[in-house]
C-alpha cells in the first residue's frame, strides 16, 4: 500500500513540475484532484480523513480574498487604476517605475494574479498607443506582482497557507520583510531599464482592449470590504478567515452586481488544487515518506533544519514544480514563524526566475497575446534570473542575519 502512496505522490508532483501529465489532458489542478480520490477511492483514506486533511480555515481566507478581489475587478477598479498610471505624461524609464510601484502595492494587499489578469492588457493597449514597446513593461508587471506579493500574508496563496498554519502576525510579518520587497524592486526595475535600454520605442498602434467600466459604488464597496479586512487583521482578534469571508458575503448581496459574475472570476481551480495537495501531501507524510525524503537530503549534507538550507531548497524546488506545491511539500516540520517567514519569501521571489515559475508570469503572458504580443522565454530569462538571483541573495542575507 504504502508504494501506491509514493507511486501517486510521485505522478500528482511530476504534473506540477511538467504543468501537465504527459499524454493527458490533465493539468495541475487535474493531477492533485485525481491523486487524491486515488487515495480515497482505493480505500487506502478513509472520506472524513480526507476532509480533516483540508486546511479549511486557508481555503475559507482564499476564497473570501479572490471575492473581494473579484469586485474591484468588475467594478473597474483595476482599470480605473491602470489607465490613470499609462495616460499620465512620464517618460518611458519613468512610467515603467510607475507601473511597477502600482503593481507591487495591489498585489501586496489583492490577489495577485486577478491584479495581472486585469492590468496585462490595458499596459499593451497604453504602451502601443504612445509608440513604445509593451514587452519591458509587460516583464515589469509580472516581476513587480510576484514581488509586491510576498509583502503581506494575503499577496499569493501560499503566503495565505504559511500565516494561518504559523499563525504569523500580519503586521510583524509585514514590517519584518518589506526591506526584501524593497530591495527586490529596485533591482528589478533597473535590471528591466539596463536590459532594454535603447530598445523601449516601438511603433504607434492604436487599440482598445475590453475592460469592465469604472463604477464608483461598486469599487468603494470592494475597497471597503479591503479597508475592513485589513483593519481586523492589524488590530482584531477575528480570525481571518472569518473577517474574510462576512466581506465576501456582504458583497454578494447586491442588487446590481450578479452573484453569478462574482464568483465566476473566483479560482475554483487553485481551490481545488489546494485540497488535493492537502490530502496527497497528508497521506505521503502517514505513509513516512517525508521523512524519507528528509533523510535522503541530509545524506547530501542537505538539512532541512538550517535556516539556509530550506531558504534554498524553497527556490529550487518553486521553479520545479512552482511555488504552492513548494510550500505545501516543505511547510510539516517547518511551522514556525521564521521558518515560514524564510518559505514565504523564497517561494515568492523564485517566481521571477523563469517565465513558468509562477502563475502571474503565465497570466502576464497569456492576457499579452490577445493584443498580439509574445512575451517569451528568454525575453523574460534576459530580467528574471538575475533579478530573481539579486532578490533572493538580498532578501536571504536580511532574513539570515
Amino acid at each position: 500500500m504504502r508504494a501506491v502512496v509514493v507511486c501517486v505522490f510521485l505522478l500528482v508532483y511530476a504534473a506540477m513540475a511538467l504543468g501537465r501529465l504527459p499524454g493527458l489532458a490533465l493539468d495541475r489542478c487535474g493531477a492533485a484532484v485525481l491523486g487524491a480520490i486515488v487515495l480515497v477511492a482505493s480505500g487506502l483514506m478513509p472520506v472524513q480523513a480526507a476532509w480533516n486533511a483540508a486546511d479549511v480555515p486557508t481555503l475559507a481566507l482564499l476564497f473570501g480574498l479572490m471575492v473581494v478581489s473579484a469586485q474591484l475587478r468588475l467594478g473597474g477598479f483595476y482599470t480605473a487604476v491602470s489607465r490613470s498610471l499609462v495616460t499620465a505624461a512620464a517618460s518611458p524609464v519613468g512610467l515603467l517605475a510607475r507601473i511597477m510601484l502600482a503593481v507591487a502595492v495591489l498585489s501586496a494587499f489583492l490577489a495577485n494574479d486577478i491584479v495581472c489578469l486585469a492590468m496585462a492588457p490595458i499596459v499593451v493597449e497604453a504602451t502601443r498607443g504612445r509608440g513604445l514597446n509593451p514587452l519591458p513593461y509587460l516583464i515589469g508587471v509580472a516581476m513587480a506582482a510576484n514581488i509586491g506579493s510576498a509583502g503581506t500574508l494575503i499577496g499569493n496563496p501560499q503566503n495565505m497557507l504559511l500565516g494561518q498554519v504559523a499563525h504569523l502576525s500580519f503586521s510583524g510579518y509585514a514590517a519584518e520583510v518589506w526591506p526584501c520587497v524593497a530591495v527586490s524592486l529596485i533591482m528589478a526595475w533597473g535590471l528591466t531599464v539596463w536590459a532594454w535600454r535603447g530598445r523601449f520605442a516601438g511603433p504607434v498602434i492604436s487599440l482598445r482592449v475590453d475592460a469592465p467600466a469604472w463604477n464608483p459604488w461598486q469599487s468603494a464597496k470592494g475597497l471597503a470590504a479591503l479597508a475592513v479586512c485589513l483593519s481586523a487583521f492589524v488590530w482584531g482578534g477575528v480570525p481571518r478567515e472569518n473577517v474574510a469571508l462576512a466581506c465576501a458575503g456582504a458583497l454578494l448581496l447586491s442588487r446590481r452586481m450578479a452573484s453569478r459574475e462574482t464568483l465566476a472570476l473566483v479560482d475554483w481551480q487553485l481551490l481545488l488544487l489546494f485540497l488535493g495537495l492537502f490530502v496527497v501531501n497528508k497521506e505521503v507524510a502517514a505513509a513516512g515518506f517525508l521523512d524519507d525524503l528528509h533523510r535522503g537530503l541530509l545524506a547530501w549534507g542537505i538539512d532541512l533544519a538550517r535556516p539556509a538550507w530550506l531558504y534554498a531548497v524553497t527556490a529550487a524546488l518553486s521553479n520545479v514544480v512552482s511555488n504552492v506545491p513548494a510550500v505545501m511539500l516543505l511547510l510539516p516540520g517547518h511551522e514556525s514563524p521564521g521558518q515560514a517567514t524564510l518559505l514565504a519569501v523564497s517561494s515568492t521571489l523564485a517566481g521571477n526566475l523563469l517565465l513558468p515559475g509562477s502563475i502571474a508570469n503565465l497570466i502576464v503572458a497569456g492576457q499579452a497575446e490577445g493584443p498580439g504580443v509574445r512575451l517569451g522565454f528568454w525575453e523574460h530569462a534576459r530580467v528574471g534570473v538575475p533579478a530573481a538571483l539579486i532578490g533572493l541573495a538580498a532578501s536571504g542575507w536580511w532574513l539570515l542575519r
